[in-house]
C-alpha cells in the first residue's frame, strides 16, 4: 500500500500596480522581480493583461497574479533578498497593493 502524502495547495500572489514611470518601470525594476519571481519558482497567469471591474471598486491599472507551489514558497520569494531589491527599485517607479492567497486544497 503506497503512503499517503498530503499535497500543499497552491499559491496566488496578487498584485495591483498604479505605474508613475512607464520606462523606469520596464527597464529597472520588471526585469529584477522577474528573475526574483522565476528563480523562486514562481509562474506568471496574468501580467498585465485586461482587466474588467464585475463588482466594487474597478482594479489598478495593471494586475498580475503568480502561481506558487504554496504559500510557504510565496513567502519564500516575498522574503528574499532578490525581491526586496527589485521593490526597493520598484517603488520609484510605481504604487502597489500585493497579497498571496492560497488556493483550494487539493
Amino acid at each position: 500500500m503506497k503512503p499517503c502524502t498530503l499535497k500543499q495547495p497552491h499559491a496566488y500572489v496578487i498584485a495591483e500596480i498604479t505605474i508613475k514611470d512607464q520606462d523606469g518601470y520596464l527597464k529597472e525594476f520588471a526585469p529584477a522581480v522577474v528573475k526574483a519571481q522565476e528563480a523562486s519558482g514562481g509562474k506568471f497567469l496574468a501580467r498585465g493583461g485586461k482587466t474588467e471591474s464585475q463588482l466594487g471598486s474597478p482594479a489598478a491599472p495593471r494586475v498580475v497574479v503568480v502561481e506558487y507551489d504554496s504559500l510557504d514558497k510565496a513567502q519564500a520569494w516575498w522574503n528574499s533578498q532578490a525581491t526586496k531589491d527589485a521593490f526597493a527599485i520598484g517603488k520609484k517607479y510605481a504604487e502597489f497593493r500585493q497579497f498571496a492567497v492560497e488556493g483550494v486544497a487539493p
